[in-house]
């Protein structure tokens, strides 16, 4: 019994410096993430972990139902596809033809209305409330310095960088994007209660808007310069420029770091589902337009779905471009396999949301499974 006493002394000893050592050393977001995710057997972000958070609503509008194809699920999914779906865990499935629903099915317990992450498909929103931004005057142009909204960027090489920088992944910055390592500011921005301070502790690392680099930190410097310029919440802004006029047919969720601070995780973490997130894909197919309305200007929408870098083709701004099989999509991905990918000319949205990706091909690189998705869709819209 006093071996007992004398180990859970130990131990409370032990775990009572380990609490004082991360705060000293400002790691205590570390405690947040151990309680959220790793002690509940995950790695990394999950589909679900939005429970664990705290979050505000994108309050929808009026509800628009997508029409049903005079095809919509008439044909089977392929053996490639659904094998796809079991191995890297599929929840959502969808593909618009037309404008119109031709397939969807939902697996694990979710459905049409379950609740998912998006992760980083958020940043394509956050994009796309800098081009409304723009377009009612808020922010002057994709050249309007940032340092005129965050007084943290107005010294040396900051000073240069510009709101297009931030939309085109092009900032200059320190940051490290790396998922799975517990010290990165990836996973500090993650968990910590206050964003404001992780984004404005950045520092720079080359000139600003010379060279794409994958960097989370980019979208949430925007978002933060986007409240700046408008005065409005992102989850308030959103839902009045889009989410609303789009006629979503279920509210939404955005992650906040704290209640305290509430300031969204603008690069990650809109919690929605496959057809109300496919609604943005086909807003920028039809060039910023909705039931006859602009909602974004076309122009900032093309520019959008150009690469901004020669050597970058795969990214514009906000937006991911991939060609295959001579046809040219863009889409907004996420960790862990969520996908809205678009071919405008075909006139074919698919959204596929799942726990799993196939094998990691590294930072910004394009996982196997984009292409299967994408293949496996045409196969069954040529049956």
């Amino acid at each position: 019994m006093k071996f007992i006493k004398n180990l859970l002394k130990v131990l409370l000893i032990f775990f009572g410096l380990l609490i004082v050592t991360l705060y000293v050393t400002d790691t205590d977001y570390l405690i947040k993430a151990v309680r959220t995710i790793y002690l509940r057997g995950h790695t990394t972000a999950f589909l679900k972990d939005y429970e664990r958070f705290d979050n505000q609503v994108i309050e929808k509008g009026t509800p628009q139902a997508w029409p049903k194809h005079k095809a919509y699920n008439l044909v089977a999914e392929t053996k490639t596809l659904q094998k796809a779906h079991k191995d890297w865990r599929t929840v959502a499935y969808v593909i618009i033809k037309n404008d119109s629903l031709w397939f969807e099915n939902y697996y694990g317990g979710y459905d049409a209305n379950s609740k998912s992450n998006s992760f980083s498909m958020a940043k394509s929103y956050v994009s796309g409330l800098l081009g409304k931004a723009v377009m009612e005057g808020h922010i002057e142009s994709l050249e309007q310095p940032v340092c005129d909204f965050l007084p943290a960027f107005c010294e040396g090489e900051a000073a240069k960088m510009t709101v297009g920088d931030l939309s085109s992944m092009a900032s200059g910055t320190n940051w490290d994007e790396a998922y799975y390592s517990p010290l990165s500011i990836t996973t500090r921005a993650y968990f910590d209660d206050d964003l404001r301070k992780v984004i404005n502790g950045l520092e720079m690392e080359t000139t600003p808007g010379q060279a794409f680099k994958y960097a989370s930190g980019d979208t949430q410097m925007l978002a933060m310069l986007i409240e700046e310029a408008t005065g409005k919440k992102m989850y308030d802004y959103l839902s009045e420029s889009f989410w609303k006029p789009l006629g979503s047919q279920n509210s939404a969720l955005w992650q906040v770091d704290s209640a305290e601070e509430d300031m969204v995780k603008a690069y990650c973490c809109i919690t929605s589902n496959a057809k109300d997130f496919a609604r943005f894909g086909k807003l920028y197919k039809d060039h910023g337009t909705w039931n006859g309305e602009q909602l974004l200007d076309s122009a900032f929408v093309a520019t959008s779905l150009k690469p901004r870098f020669p050597s970058s083709p795969e990214y514009g701004y906000g937006w991911w471009l991939k060609t295959q099989n001579d046809k040219d999509f863009f889409m907004m991905r996420g960790h862990l396999g969520q996908y809205v990918i678009v071919q405008p000319e075909d006139n074919v949205i698919i959204v596929r949301l799942g726990h799993q990706k196939s094998p990691d091909a590294g930072i910004g690189a394009y996982t196997r499974d984009i292409s299967l998705y994408i293949d496996e869709a045409y196969e069954m819209m040529n049956k």
